[in-house]
């Protein structure tokens, strides 16, 4: 009895301060809804919109894929930090945080989340590329 009068206390106190609760607390999410609500916060360009940063220069272009699909094929100079590792590595290798940015990953789901982690640590220009890896090639653009 005890435990629940102090949840109805915390609940009431929460409540009288004017906070929310957490959408992610409110409900279980899914995948497709935490990449949904990533979208809501990032940039996404188009794959030919992508192709333009890569032909124009002074893009990093980011590949969030695991090492053995990055390995397979990538936009050309690339570099590959996989998703799970991104808070660990990414300041290390790109210590700009104005630097410009494309992230992207096998369809634009992994991307997104990285890109949208990746403004949340502060970089200013991140751009995700919709469709990621597969509409590039999809494209017929140049891979290495």
């Amino acid at each position: 009895m005890k435990k629940r009068s102090l949840w109805v206390t915390m609940l009431a106190m929460v409540f009288a301060l004017g906070l929310a609760i957490p959408q992610a607390m409110a409900a279980d999410m899914t995948a497709e809804d935490i990449v949904s609500e990533a979208k809501k916060n990032v940039c996404e360009i188009s794959v030919s919109e992508a192709k333009k940063c890569l032909d124009e220069g002074g893009y990093i272009f980011l590949d969030c894929r695991e090492p053995k699909e990055f390995k397979m094929g990538h936009v050309p100079g690339a570099m590959n930090i996989p998703r799970g590792l991104m808070e660990f590595k990414v300041t290390k290798k790109i210590p700009d945080k104005n630097a410009n940015i494309v992230v992207y990953c096998k369809v634009g789901g992994r991307g997104c989340l990285s890109a949208c982690t990746l403004c949340r640590m502060g970089y200013k220009n991140v751009k995700n590329m919709a469709g990621g890896w597969q509409a590039w090639v999809k494209a017929g653009y140049p891979v290495e």
